[in-house]
């Protein structure tokens, strides 16, 4: 067993990426910016300004805002200036009603703002707020991370000036996150006393919550309700497989529509949370797995996904959906009675098939994605636990899991990164 300060340190990094989100984590990290520049500010903004780097922008276009039925940035920017509670973190427009909503498209008819890409962007995650109100002027600046703020100031006075957690924008090794190894996430999963790890069933709780409300609504493109129904039956099959299709996606149909339900993310994503919990889920009740082996699984697909996050860092050009269904395949192995060398088996099987999926931004059809991502997943664990898997004359996999993974998350960071710009060049210069 790893010795207790070890697990604590792990427990620490789990809590901090395992958080609950409402809505989209983009428009809603940048709503929490516009929150606090308002806050420190003292009063309604009279103009705007939001710089962001370029997959910040990508990620927050397209996206429904929770309980506006709208899409995109604006309204989630006057939402955050009018009701939004930097306390309340991604949960920020936790106070939303269509009061709120009527009040904040009036005020977009009369504040100045100005939304654009910040040049020469030291993260890919970065937001920066500038807000005017008479005589008054403050600044906010999240990096690296959708909740950390980096600066903050008033009127020319700085308030907080600190450092960036990690080397911006190469990755999520930090001084205060713990190196890890997949053998380590194993360990640490099959065999930390129980009572330390219960806290992950809140994202059981949350996320198989979201895919039941998601049933009673048409969200999205209704994906997850869409496998539930008799021609989805038809063609699926009523089958443990088609269930964690049907539960996983519907989840993030009403996430990614705008549905005021909140998710348990991983990673600073909702849709990467969702996909780490549910095929997890599904498939340990109807497998008859006991509640410990279910809490091991969760622990399992989380913490593997908040591994691989370290060296791909928050946002990249791979679709995260390949990251959170490695994290699953992982969780799904261990519930069929797998060792840890079939473990990493799985995780061969998924970088083998997903590496190169493109992140095209948070929206609708995200739901398509995550169902490819845990469809893979359970076919990578059904090899798996048969001693199946790629083997290293094949493609990006090598003998040594870990190695993998890093393989992964360098053509993710690094080789994608002209696939980025391009898409993001595709994006804004549509119908032109």
């Amino acid at each position: 067993m790893i010795e207790k300060t070890k697990r604590e340190e792990i427990i620490a990094l789990i809590k901090r990426e395992v958080v609950p989100a409402i809505g989209c984590t983009e428009p809603m990290a940048v709503s929490l910016c516009v929150a606090r520049a308002t806050e420190v500010l003292g009063a309604v903004p009279e103009s705007i300004e939001v710089l962001l780097s370029a997959n910040m922008l990508k990620n927050a276009m397209g996206v429904g805002i929770p309980g506006t039925g709208m899409v995109g940035l604006p309204i989630a920017i006057a939402l955050g200036a009018l009701i939004g509670k930097s306390e309340y973190g991604l949960e920020v427009l936790r106070d939303v009603n269509p009061d709120a909503v009527e009040r904040g498209k009036q005020y977009l008819d009369n504040v100045t703002l100005k939304i654009g890409l910040k040049e020469n962007c030291p993260d890919k995650l970065y937001i920066e707020i500038n807000a005017r109100s008479g005589e008054n002027e403050s600044k906010a600046v999240i990096a690296h991370d959708h909740t950390h703020f980096v600066h903050i100031e008033k009127d020319g006075e700085v308030l907080l000036d600190a450092p960036c957690k990690g080397s911006c924008g190469k990755g999520e090794e930090g001084v205060d996150e713990k190196e890890l190894d997949l053998h380590t996430v194993y360990e640490f999963a099959t065999t930390a006393p129980l009572e330390e790890l219960e806290f992950i069933q809140e994202a059981r709780r949350l996320n198989e919550n979201a895919a039941r409300e998601a049933l009673k609504g048409n969200y999205g493109h209704a994906l997850g309700k869409t496998l539930s129904r008799p021609l989805g039956r038809g063609i699926m099959g009523d089958s443990i497989f088609s269930h964690i299709l049907s539960a996983t996606s519907s989840a993030c149909d009403a996430r990614m529509a705008g549905a005021p339900i909140p998710v348990m993310s991983n990673s600073g994503s909702g849709n990467q949370g969702i996909s780490c919990t549910m095929p997890v889920v599904v498939f340990a009740e109807e497998n008859h797995n006991t509640d410990e082996e279910l809490t091991r699984a969760l622990i399992l697909s989380h913490l593997t996904a908040i591994y691989i996050k370290q060296s791909l860092g928050k946002l990249s050009a791979l679709c995260g959906c390949v990251v959170a269904s490695t994290g699953s395949a992982c969780g799904l192995t261990y519930l069929m009675g797998g060792s840890y060398e079939q473990v990493a088996y799985s995780v061969k099987n998924m970088i083998a098939n997903l590496a190169g999926m493109v992140c095209d931004g948070a929206k609708p059809s995200c739901a398509l994605k995550v169902s490819s991502g845990v469809s893979t997943a359970v076919l990578s664990a059904m090899l798996a636990i048969q001693n199946r898997y790629v083997t290293p004359a094949e493609g990006l996999i090598e003998d040594d899991v870990d190695r993998c993974i890093h393989n992964l998350t360098r053509v993710g960071s690094v080789g994608m990164d002209e696939t980025d710009r391009t898409v993001l060049d595709i994006m804004t210069h549509k119908g032109e």
